[in-house]
């Protein structure tokens, strides 16, 4: 399971399409796990909005939504960016508990970053039943490798002993980022879609802001609604 996926052309799209969209909406929890400053938020944001931008460290976790449109169904992947740093470990697994896909992310130019996430590994094991969640292991910040520390592969190794999918990417550059979040749609509803008690359906909720928030900023709240 350490291959990636083909490319299948015409079967998704990554852009906002209102027209001829499929009557099916599907529920995805997906969950970015790793150290701190590996990139995840960064790879949150250039799922949602195909950005890059500095950001600060996640406070406890950050909560963003996206759909993916396959060919007959779509999928809102709710994206939770959790936090890398010691202090917070401990509630983390209140985050990825009943996740549907989990992104387990290292950067490449720092070893030390593959380590720790065979330890978010072996904690994520405890709490996921096998075939229940779609596993990737991420090595990004391709855009350093001149300053690699971590080989292809000893990820594709990692990933192949493991039984996890495996792709490397970079938030800065946007490098294989539409075909990772594609590749773990595909997946998702390949191994969790079609079978009972797998994805639920999604219904859109009328949503009141009663607080004035700072919309400019995805990460300026953890009870971000809508697509």
């Amino acid at each position: 399971m350490g291959e990636q996926l083909p490319s299948v052309p015409g079967r998704a799209q990554l852009h906002s399409d209102t027209l001829n969209r499929p009557v099916q909406t599907l529920r995805v929890k997906m969950v970015l796990l790793g150290s701190s400053g590996v990139g995840k938020s960064s790879l949150a944001l250039r799922f949602v909005k195909n950005e890059f931008r500095s950001t600060s460290p996640t406070i406890g976790c950050a909560y963003l939504t996206r759909v993916v449109h396959l060919s007959n169904v779509s999928l809102r992947f709710e994206i939770w960016d959790t936090a890398g740093q010691e202090k917070f470990h401990s509630v983390t697994p209140l985050y990825y508990r009943g996740a549907h896909a989990v992104l387990l992310v290292y950067d490449i130019s720092k070893r030390k970053t593959f380590v720790r996430a065979q330890l978010w590994l072996r904690e994520l094991e405890k709490h996921y039943i096998p075939g229940s969640t779609v596993i990737w292991l991420v090595g990004n910040k391709e855009d350093l490798a001149q300053n690699r520390q971590v080989s292809v592969q000893e990820g594709e190794r990692l990933a192949s002993d493991r039984g996890l999918f495996f792709m490397e990417t970079s938030a800065l550059s946007g490098d294989q980022i539409s075909e990772l979040l594609l590749a773990v749609a595909h997946r998702v509803y390949e191994c969790l879609g079609t079978q009972q008690g797998g994805l639920s359906e999604w219904e859109e909720y009328p949503f009141i802001d009663l607080h004035h928030r700072d919309t400019s900023n995805p990460f300026s709240s953890c009870c971000k609604v809508g697509p």
